[in-house]
């Protein structure tokens, strides 16, 4: 199994949007929850949303609930973050994860979510 985090485009404004995508390859998105992390420098890593295999339901961090939008299209293979109203924080790395034993069929609440494996992370940048 193998993640890989996208985003077209890395920069942008405050106030502007992006989407990120988790490609999965490797095996089937069906069986996995994802989740999706940031990390800005001199931060702790945030776990800032999922979602789950078993049924869809998603959960949001506080953080950014309202802005972003989590979504799954398993016939893709991929995750996407859609990211709306982003604040002025700098470059942040968002990394996407899974736990590679399927195991977690859901992440209804905060973290931990039992993820053991992060893809490449992607930069976003957001600045004026």
């Amino acid at each position: 199994l193998m993640l890989a985090a996208g985003v077209w485009g890395g920069l942008v404004q405050p106030g502007g949007s992006l989407r990120l995508s988790c490609a999965v390859s490797g095996s089937s998105l069906d069986y996995y929850s994802i989740g999706w992390f940031r990390q800005a420098p001199g931060k702790e890593r945030e776990g800032i949303s999922c979602v789950s295999s078993s049924d869809g339901s998603t959960y949001y961090a506080d953080s950014v609930k309202g802005r972003f939008t989590i979504s799954r299209d398993n016939a893709k293979n991929t995750v996407y973050l859609q990211m709306n109203s982003l604040k002025p924080e700098g470059t942040v790395v968002y990394s996407c994860a899974t736990d590679l034993s399927a195991l977690v069929s859901g992440c209804w609440g905060p973290e931990p979510w039992g993820m053991d494996y992060w893809g490449k992370g992607t930069q976003v940048t957001v600045s004026s």
